[in-house]
C-alpha cells in the first residue's frame, strides 16, 4: 500500500510541476485535471470519500471545464508566445522563477514537517479518532459526539456541524461559489477580451 501512495504522490507533484512550467495551456489545462483526480485518490486513500467526491467532481469536472471555455473565449487553443523568436524552435516549458521557488520552498518545509509529525492515518490515539486526548482532555471528535444532539437538536452530527457549527462557513463558501459564477458568466458574455 504505501507503494501506491508513493507512487500518487510523485504523479500529483510531477503533475503539478507540468502545469507549472508547461507553455501549452491545453495541455496545462488535460494535466491539471489528471492532477486533481489523483489528489482525489489520495483522499479515498486517508478515508475522506466525500472530499474525494468533490475534489474529482469540482476541481477535475468542473474547474477544467470552465479553464477550456475561458482559453477558447479568450485567446484560442493555441499559444503563439511558444515559439522562441531567436530561432523558431518550440519550447514546451517556460523559465524557472527563482523567487517563486524560494517562496514555495519555504513553505514546503514546515507543510512537510506538520505532515510528518501527524498519526498514522486510523491510529486509535488521533485525535480526529479519539474521545479524549492522552492526558485525558476532550477532542473536538469526543465534544461533538457526545454534545451535538443536545445543543442542536440534530439526531445527525454531520448536518449539525454543517448547518448549526460551520453555518457562516458553509454561507462565505455559498457567497465565493456564486461570485466565481458571476465571474464565469461575465468572461464567457464579453467579446472584446484579447
Amino acid at each position: 500500500m504505501i507503494w501506491l501512495e508513493l507512487g500518487l504522490i510523485a504523479f500529483v507533484v510531477i503533475a503539478a510541476l507540468f502545469v507549472a512550467f508547461a507553455r501549452d495551456v491545453v495541455g496545462a489545462v488535460v494535466t491539471f485535471a489528471g492532477l486533481t483526480l489523483g489528489i482525489a485518490v489520495i483522499w479515498v486513500l486517508l478515508a475522506a470519500p466525500d472530499v474525494a467526491l468533490i475534489e474529482a467532481a469540482v476541481g477535475a469536472g468542473v474547474t477544467s471545464v470552465l479553464f477550456l471555455i475561458t482559453i477558447v473565449k479568450t485567446t484560442g487553443m493555441s499559444d503563439p508566445s511558444a515559439e522562441d523568436d531567436t530561432d523558431g524552435r518550440f519550447y514546451a516549458f517556460r523559465s524557472l522563477n527563482l523567487p517563486a521557488l524560494a517562496v514555495v520552498g519555504a513553505l514546503a518545509v514546515p507543510l512537510a514537517y506538520t505532515f510528518l509529525s501527524l498519526p498514522p492515518v486510523g491510529a486509535e490515539n488521533a485525535p480526529a479518532v479519539a474521545a479524549t486526548y492522552a492526558d485525558g482532555a476532550e477532542t473536538p471528535y469526543g465534544y461533538y459526539i457526545e454534545e451535538t444532539l443536545e445543543e442542536t437538536g440534530f439526531p445527525n452530527a454531520v448536518v449539525a456541524v454543517l448547518v448549526v457549527y460551520r453555518g457562516l462557513d458553509t454561507l462565505g463558501e455559498l457567497i465565493v461559489a456564486f461570485a466565481a459564477a458571476v465571474s464565469i458568466l461575465v468572461v464567457l458574455q464579453r467579446e472584446d477580451i484579447l
